[in-house]
């Protein structure tokens, strides 16, 4: 019925500390056209920096959905300050400017400096600077287009980010963990068996996953840093669906220690379980509300898969799809407006995205007919996923809520599955 119950693996995995793999590569589907045009201008200096700047900034603010990038190359000579701007060159092109320069700092470092123009009436949004070392060109670059998407939207960006997923070439399995846009591909595991159902922890410093190493599903707490990883869950039976609580200290996964799939809340560092939800159908795939007051689920008690929610302390169980016979794997948005799960529609299976206030679907569309496993972007404003093209895995992205932004995160030769959005970047 759900994948986390049907998959039983015998694993013998070996830790593997961010081995490099080839990387992901973003295809848009739909999107690149958003109601914000902004120019980001080369910044001198920046070929001193392996990846550059200012080429990852306009790819990250056009995969967000809300900019249209504004060529600025036909402006000459390029300003670095404020003061070289002439506004007459960008009035009626774009109402935004982003400039700046990269200059040698101490220690075989370098100092990026932005600043962010309003070029409509000539003011400064905000100017800040990044020192960095060389080779995290890439991250900082994420780090200027979350400045210049927070200050321009008032909503944090989510560019620097992480995303894990699985990933399966050939007879090996690995825990990948990458840049929001699949750049900068690690193993942080290993297995020449499957690995499933990554959570990460609200600090970002763990994943939780499954794995059946001892001929049994168990729950497994994975430090991304350390690759030291620790068995938090090995019950009778089967142990799956580890899901964090806010505050890290606990974990929600599903067990089968009365015979029958039923959640259960254990510590993160591992402990007694305590059981949450007592029926006769499977209860599974719980995920925590933002503020940690509630648990939503999968069941089967009604006869067909829904989502229902429950205290996280226990207590009554209420229903909260209710459209359709089939819908699975829950997600809550971190501003706790939205609940996105998978709905199985005239036997194709869809993301669908449930405003939690009004009840109501919002029309979130995709191209896709095989999702599953849906995730948040930390800022809410954008969904992950995994389908299946051609046979092969695939992961998506769409923005929410309105679905107009779609990309495919695609690589040569693998088969990606099982993905999960990190919280926001330190």
């Amino acid at each position: 019925m759900m994948r986390n119950l049907i998959k039983f693996f015998a694993a013998t995995l070996a830790l593997v500390h961010f081995a490099a793999h080839a990387q992901m590569t973003v295809v848009p589907v739909v999107g690149g056209n958003g109601t914000i045009p902004i120019a980001v201008t080369n910044f001198p200096g920046e070929s001193a920096l392996p990846a550059g700047l200012t080429q990852v900034i306009r790819n990250d603010l056009d995969h967000s959905g809300a900019f249209k990038i504004v060529d600025a190359s036909a402006v000459s000579p390029v300003p670095t300050e404020v003061g070289q701007v002439n506004f007459n060159d960008w009035k009626g092109r774009a109402p935004w400017l982003a400039i700046g320069s990269v200059a040698p700092a101490a220690g075989g470092r370098l100092t990026a400096r932005v600043h962010l123009v309003n070029t409509a009436d000539g003011s400064e949004k905000g100017a800040f600077a990044f020192t960095l070392a060389p080779n995290l060109s890439r991250v900082t670059a994420h780090k200027i287009a979350d400045e210049i998407y927070e200050r321009i939207t008032g909503i944090k960006g989510f560019f620097n980010t992480k995303i894990a997923y699985v990933k399966k070439s050939g007879s090996r399995y690995d825990l990948i963990v990458a840049d929001y846009d699949g750049q900068n591909e690690q193993s942080a595991l290993t297995s020449r068996e499957p690995i499933i159902s990554p959570e990460w922890s609200p600090d970002g410093s763990k994943l939780a996953y499954v794995s059946f190493e001892q001929r049994k599903p168990q729950v497994w707490v994975h430090e991304i840093y350390t690759s030291r990883r620790t068995l938090v869950s090995n019950s009778k039976g089967s142990n799956s669906a580890p899901a964090w609580s806010p505050d890290g200290r606990t974990l929600a996964v599903t067990l089968t220690l009365s015979g029958q799939s039923q959640l259960y809340t254990i510590p993160a560092a591992g402990g007694e379980p305590r059981r949450l939800t007592s029926s006769g159908g499977i209860d599974t795939e719980p995920v925590y509300s933002p503020d940690g007051a509630s648990i939503y689920f999968t069941s089967d008690r009604g006869g067909g898969p829904q989502i229902y929610r429950i205290s996280s302390s226990g207590g009554e169980v209420k229903r909260v799809t209710f459209n359709g016979s089939y819908n699975v794997s829950p997600k809550v948005s971190p501003d706790g407006k939205y609940l996105v799960y998978v709905a199985r529609e005239s036997g194709l299976f869809k993301v669908r995205l449930l405003n939690l206030s009004s009840g109501l679907l919002e029309p979130l569309s995709t191209d896709t007919d095989k999702d599953e496993s849906p995730s948040f972007a930390p800022n809410s404003k954008m969904i992950l996923y995994a389908t299946s093209v051609g046979g092969r895995g695939e992961l998506a992205m769409i923005s929410a809520p309105d679905g107009q932004i779609k990309q495919r995160l695609t690589v040569g030769g693998a088969d990606i599955r099982e993905p999960a959005w990190g919280p926001q970047g330190k």
